[in-house]
């Protein structure tokens, strides 16, 4: 297994919690073994997690193909991807939650769905079988996602996913973009492809999500709609909205004045007319920033690119 080049780098962040490493390693490597794959393990440890990193020293002094990534504090689950991502040898990537979520056995139809000419295999666990709250949350996130970007995808938040390696100078993760990478993959141009897996019992419990992680999770699909609809269009984005806030206030001030020109009321101590006012110079902000937002992308339009070759035939 050492000797050669591995086909697959499978890279397992641990950034928030994690199940028996141990066992979780000898699932999915007994899996990879069947199917004859050379492989390596990239753990990376978001932090401190005294019992993992132990459990991966014994697996590593064992002989086992595994290496070990630790981060002085935590980062971001997105961050040891990426660097997960650059440390990885094989051409193939596999990325597994640091919890098992999915049969082992499921590798097969990742790899057949790879193997028929996709860049990116995404899974969906289904059916799924975790308690009535998690599903409703599930399926209410991912409805929202599906209509802010108009992706089909079922299940992104599912950690298995298998990628070839060249795609990954396209796609670039910060915060909590892991969580996307399907949707940006698409974005650009990438082939991906969604396939069912059958769900593990251990990852079928209840998950309460504390009130600040949703507000977060919106935050992230609204910064997700912004880089997928308007990122080398800022003026469409804040230009549509500076003009709507315009043309409001501009409505409000020309009827406040028609009526005082007709005598019928005054202006002085009248909060509409401040309403009005205030939309307007509101309005001209939020087009200026699109304005200047143009002239950025404008001066450095050479340095990006928003497309990909697939092929160039001479």
């Amino acid at each position: 297994m050492t000797e050669e080049a591995p086909e697959v780098s499978v890279v397992v962040p641990i950034s928030e919690r994690h199940d028996d490493i141990k066992q979780l390693y000898g699932l999915y490597a007994d899996e990879l073994i069947h199917m004859k794959k050379r492989f390596e393990f990239l753990f990376i440890l978001d932090g401190d997690f005294p019992i993992a990193y132990n459990d991966l020293h014994e697996l590593k002094n064992e002989g086992n193909p595994v290496r070990i990534i630790r981060f002085a504090k935590n980062f971001g689950e997105s961050t040891a991807l990426m660097e997960g991502f650059k440390q990885a040898h094989g051409s193939a990537i596999l990325t597994l939650a640091s919890y098992i979520q999915i049969e082992p056995k499921d590798l097969t139809k990742v790899f057949a769905a790879y193997d028929q000419g996709n860049d990116l295999v995404i899974t969906r666990r289904y059916p799924r079988k975790d308690p009535l709250i998690n599903r409703i949350q599930s399926y209410i996130y991912h409805y929202v996602v599906r209509k802010v970007t108009g992706a089909s995808f079922k299940d992104i938040t599912s950690g298995m996913r298998l990628l070839n390696k060249k795609i990954l100078s396209e796609i670039v993760l910060y915060g909590d973009l892991h969580r996307f990478i399907p949707v940006l993959a698409m974005q650009r141009g990438i082939k991906v492809k969604e396939v069912n897996v059958s769900q593990r019992k251990e990852d079928a419990q209840i998950r309460l999500v504390k009130p600040g992680a949703y507000l977060r999770r919106l935050l992230d699909i609204l910064a997700l709609f912004f880089l997928v609809k308007f990122t080398k269009k800022p003026l469409r984005f804040f230009g549509v909205i500076g003009s709507v806030l315009f043309i409001f206030g501009g409505l409000i001030t020309s009827y406040l004045g028609i009526l005082r020109l007709l005598g019928q009321i005054g202006l002085a101590n009248r909060p509409l007319l401040l309403l009005g006012i205030l939309l307007m110079v509101f309005g001209i902000q939020l087009f200026s920033v699109g304005l200047v937002g143009e002239l950025i992308i404008f001066s450095h339009a050479k340095e990006l690119e928003d497309y990909r070759i697939e092929e160039i035939i001479e």
